[in-house]
């Protein structure tokens, strides 16, 4: 990456161009390049190490004063400029003062990953390996050399505990940190955007910039910021925006945000009232309940959509014959049927949505397992979930602005990003968010013992295997972590242990406020944790006393994820920092990921299963492989798609920035 010249703008940020096809492959293969040619990393690490050895006596020998002064006169040559002689030199003081005011030293890997960082590159750093105080020691020397800094978590409870494990080397270094979380008050961002250091969510973060974007009138000149100063903007909008721009990022679980979760745009809507024909909703559901699969309607359960066949829609018309309001018109007409059929079959309770105490729909994210607060579903979706339910209607609402993850970071003067896996997506990074991907060497060996995986013919004989394996671990005292990928199928299997008198401690999206207590106590002598994916993100297990002796963490993976990137995150849970770790996958031949994505390796896998074939593991393995990499590419085209229809919307309303 070139050196860092700040745009002189109101709202400082980086130029937003559609990407053509040919710079896309370009950034793609100048990234299969670079991670060829690039020198190993070890030799880096190695460098960093005895450079740390070396400078320490004279460094410890400084008093603070002394040492923030050699800081702050190599960082800016450090940082803005990138010279690698002051980079590395600026890197080992702020491990000096990390040691000072945390009372830890650095690893050399850390201080790599730290370095990565600034360089804006994507770090992979393995799971236990310290990606909070790498990133703090990068944001620390960023904000020294006089950087805005934002770093961006998966959630609250991250963003609020990380910044609280830096707030001493922050203060130390003389810089100012702030937290901004859900419910937080505007004047309170504002002060919290202001500081040298923000901690935040990337969903927060989103919405204030599209907040500023909307109150900025989209596309802001000099001079109207000023006169919007003055007389308090356009239509009684705020007159201070609450960023400051998109100066330097640091992106946590980058994979989670940059892929996972760019899918969809985030959208900002404002409440417009009472939904109309909302009797409409109730009576869809009750007319089309009869409706048949593939006679009436087909699903792609790949790509989560259904669609009516000419004979659904014959039925749907005549069904509504004679109904007024919305059900006269063909479009309408079509509209409510699809959405009620979508409600029926491919949205259930407890996988896709809960319902929270207030009795209120919640969407749950499929692949953290956690619940999005203030999220709905567009299209009246989300009522027709709630008619469905038998809860009370959320209002409709309104688009006031909307963006892709992909747009939004790509806008950062500079990105950088860490993940405990960024491998398997490192092309995707390269050509849409320009990031190169630097796998950083763990400290210690990992000592994680994977067992062959196990296959069952359904989903029941897949339970009763993993309670009678949970059950074996846990008499010899082992600490059990299982993964689930939905609600539904954590309390399927709690209650099975509770009949077998296992006591266990259940984490899903029913229990988001007691994650950290719930995970905390994960590695005790004998603990029973069964976890949707959030279990593996962002979160420290550390071993119980006696565990070590037992083999460490056991964790059970219940069913192959469509990203193997979800997988690794999981199984990352247990054989940290070189800890001691067992890890073993327990799945069925009529799981999800198999049976829409499996194809003819999935039937051939059945197959010798049912003949009881000696090579069941390798072809498991195969139609795993097959299966991910299918889901996989459909979810990039997704993405891509998704990313082009922005840009085109964005053409046509200027909401969400300038061009």
């Amino acid at each position: 990456m070139t050196s860092l010249h700040l745009a002189r703008t109101p709202f400082p940020e980086r130029e937003d161009r559609p990407p053509s096809a040919a710079d896309a492959w370009a950034l793609r293969l100048l990234s299969r390049v670079r991670r060829r040619l690039a020198p190993p990393a070890a030799r880096e690490v190695a460098r960093l190490g005895e450079l740390l050895k070396q400078r320490q006596p004279e460094l410890k020998a400084l008093d603070d004063a002394g040492l923030l002064a050699h800081l702050r006169a190599i960082a800016r040559p450090a940082v803005r400029e990138l010279q690698a002689g002051p980079l590395r030199e600026a890197l080992v003081a702020t491990a000096e003062l990390a040691r000072r005011a945390l009372g830890m030293t650095p690893y050399p890997t850390q201080l790599f990953g730290a370095m990565t960082l600034i360089r804006g590159q994507l770090a992979e750093m393995q799971t236990g390996e310290g990606k909070t105080l790498t990133a703090g020691i990068a944001a620390c020397l960023a904000a020294v050399a006089g950087l805005p800094v934002h770093v961006v978590t998966c959630n609250d409870y991250l963003a609020g505990r990380d910044a609280e494990k830096n707030r001493a080397l922050f203060r130390a270094a003389g810089l100012s940190v702030g937290v901004v979380a859900h419910g937080v008050e505007r004047d309170e961002r504002i002060r919290a955007y202001a500081c040298d250091i923000a901690y935040c969510t990337n969903k927060e973060l989103v919405f204030d910039y599209l907040r500023d974007r909307v109150a900025l009138g989209g596309r802001a000149s000099a001079a109207q910021v000023r006169s919007r100063r003055l007389v308090g903007g356009p239509q009684g909008a705020p007159a201070e925006p609450v960023l400051r721009g998109l100066h330097f990022a640091i992106v946590d679980e980058a994979d989670s945000i940059f892929i996972d979760e760019a899918r969809t745009p985030l959208i900002l809507a404002v409440q417009a009232g009472d939904i109309p024909h909302a009797e409409a909703h109730v009576q869809a559901l009750s007319l089309v309940a009869g409706f048949e699969r593939d006679l009436h309607f087909r699903i792609d359960e790949a790509r989560r959509e259904l669609h009516l066949t000419d004979a659904g829609v014959k039925a749907l018309a005549e069904a509504t014959a004679g109904l007024g309001g919305p059900w006269t018109a063909a479009h309408q007409r079509g509209h409510l049927g699809t959405q009620a059929l979508r409600a029926l079959h491919l949205f259930q309770r407890d996988e896709q949505y809960l319902i929270d105490a207030e009795g209120k729909v919640q969407i749950i994210d499929e692949y953290t397992g956690r619940v999005l607060p203030g999220r709905t579903w567009e299209q009246g979706l989300h009522q027709m979930i709630e008619a469905k339910e038998g809860v009370e209607f959320s209002p409709q609402t309104t688009t006031q602005a909307r963006i892709t993850y992909q747009r939004f970071f790509c806008r950062y003067l500079r990105l950088s990003g860490m993940s405990g896996t960024a491998r398997e997506m490192a092309a995707e990074f390269a050509a849409v968010f320009g990031l190169a991907t630097v796998t950083i060497p763990t400290h210690r060996p990992s000592a994680r013992v994977s067992l062959p995986p196990r296959l069952c013919r359904d989903e029941a004989a897949k339970w009763a295997a993993v309670a009678d394996f949970v059950a074996e671990r846990h008499r010899a005292g082992q600490p059990v972590l299982v993964g689930t990928r939905s609600v539904l199928s954590s309390e399927r299997l709690g209650a099975l242990l509770q009949a077998r008198g296992l006591a266990h401690r259940v984490l899903n999206a029913r229990q988001d406020a007691e994650e950290a207590a719930i995970v905390g106590e994960a590695g005790r002598r004998g603990a029973i944790t069964v976890a949707t994916n959030m279990a593996g993100r962002g979160t420290d297990i550390s071993l119980g006393e006696g565990v070590h002796e037992l083999g460490g963490l056991c964790v059970v993976l219940t069913e192959y994820h469509e990203s193997p990137r979800i997988d690794r995150q999981l199984v990352g849970r247990s054989g940290r920092q070189g800890d001691p770790g067992t890890a073993i996958a327990i799945v069925a031949l009529d799981d999800e990921l198999l049976r829409q994505h499996g194809g003819h390796e999935a039937r051939l896998l059945a197959w010798a299963h049912a003949a009881g074939a000696p090579s069941v593991g390798r072809l498991l393995q195969r139609a795993r492989v097959a299966a991910q990499n299918r889901a996989e590419r459909m979810h990039e085209r997704t993405r891509r798609e998704t990313m082009r229809q922005d840009h085109q919307l964005d053409r046509m309303t200027a909401f969400s920035g300038p061009q």
